[in-house]
């Protein structure tokens, strides 16, 4: 049996957020009999969802933001000359509106769609995205970084948005990871522990790795946000710079993961300034299956820009030098090491990266003097328990495959 005359919305706000909740609505779509089902995605305009066949309910609008109002007061005056308020007071009018026609709401993210299903008036259930233990603890002891106060209130969740995970019309709450669950049930909140679907929907392409066992494969993660991640490019080109200094001798593959809604004009111009020759890729083995990629070489190594094999990037890669959130998560969660470079942001930056490195701990390796990258690699590259450690680490972190089936029958099963 699936739903019964059963009207859903999504919520989410973010682009990180938007892909999580797009998966969860595909794997209801075919678990399901959803009377309706739509989504609203609070910031940006949800390209995610594209191609699911689910109608969008209410406004939405690219900010100038990009939605990280909460890294700078200036982010936030800009988007309220860009129409914040006015957008913001449409999408909670459509909101309760779906709340009084009896409606029931997803909210992916953090507080804002937590915020959001709550003053709706209907049933809710929140995947929290955002938030997790293991910015303040990890499972023996705190932080050294926690304050007395975060240490008081008890969880990375503060007592407002705990208070909304208990409210009566909330039926389920799907925290990132099972230290949080574990955290969150103390108070008597719906938790579920099923798992982080950020680690969904990384496929891998057929095709065998055809480069040499040899070759040591370097993931490049810039980031997703235009200029953004062309300023973080060319620092990662330094870094790249660096390690061939230290690995003159050694066959090196890098992968670019691009996102594809950034022009590749910047990224191939800074590589030929720094004298890196365009390839054909029928003369080269190329560990993934893009036959858009764009290749290069410079004496032992090889570059490729690919804005069309994520999956194939992050599992065919050793490690990563890496300037970017979610993308960073996926490959930690694959159980790989991670060499951070702090930005200038608006994302990721120093605070941002030192973050991450909580949240992900051992695997994620913050190199703050681009010098030593070659040194930090090597040295990772080098210890076998090391390796080890990081593989289990990102595993626990980050979960099993599979989370958004899991989380889509669990709301199957309460909503039904």
């Amino acid at each position: 049996m699936g739903f019964r005359e059963m009207k859903l919305l999504i919520l989410s706000n973010g682009h990180g957020e938007d892909a999580i909740a797009a998966q969860i609505a595909e794997k209801l779509q075919l678990i399901s009999n959803l009377s309706e089902l739509a989504f609203l995605p609070l910031v940006g305009e949800g390209h995610a969802y594209r191609g699911l066949n689910i109608p969008l309910i209410g406004r939405v609008k690219k900010m100038p933001s990009g939605g990280f109002v909460y890294m700078d007061g200036r982010e936030l005056w800009r988007d309220l000359q860009g129409g914040l308020l006015q957008l913001t007071l449409a999408q909670f009018q459509s909101i309760r509106q779906w709340g009084q026609e009896g409606g029931k709401i997803l909210a992916v993210g953090d507080i804002l769609p937590l915020i959001f299903a709550w003053i709706s008036g209907a049933e809710y259930a929140f995947v929290g995205t955002a938030k997790s233990e293991y910015y303040l603890r990890d499972e023996n002891s705190w932080l050294a970084s926690t304050s007395f106060l975060e240490r008081s209130l008890g969880s990375d969740y503060f007592p407002w948005e705990r208070w909304l995970m208990t409210r009566q019309k909330c039926k389920a709450v799907f925290p990132r990871d099972t230290l949080t669950s574990q955290n969150l049930k103390q108070f008597s909140i719906p938790t579920f522990d099923l798992g982080n679907p950020m680690m969904d929907g990384l496929q891998v392409t057929t095709k065998p790795v055809l480069t040499q066992p040899k070759t040591l494969t370097i993931l490049l993660l810039p980031g997703s946000r235009s200029p953004e991640a062309e300023r973080n490019w060319r620092l990662i080109s330094q870094a790249i710079n660096e390690i061939l200094q230290q690995f003159r001798d050694q066959e090196i593959c890098f992968l670019a993961a691009i996102a594809p809604s950034l022009a590749l004009d910047s990224f191939k111009s800074l590589l030929i300034e720094q004298q890196w020759q365009t390839i054909s890729l029928n003369s080269v083995d190329i560990p993934i299956h893009d036959p858009q990629a764009i290749g290069f070489q410079k004496g032992n190594a090889k570059l490729f820009l690919s804005q069309h094999a994520y999956g194939d990037c992050l599992h065919f890669s050793d490690m990563a030098i890496a300037m970017a959130g979610t993308a960073t998560e996926q490959f930690v969660g694959l159980g790989k090491p991670v060499f951070s470079l702090p930005g200038t942001g608006p994302q990721f930056t120093s605070n941002f990266a030192k973050r991450q490195t909580y949240l992900l701990g051992e695997s994620v390796i913050l190199v703050n003097n681009l010098a030593e990258i070659g040194h930090e690699l090597n040295s990772v590259l080098n210890s076998p328990e090391t390796r080890q450690a990081i593989a289990e680490n990102g595993k626990k972190r980050l979960g099993q495959p599979g989370a958004a089936a899991r989380i889509a029958n669990c709301l199957r099963d309460i909503w039904e």
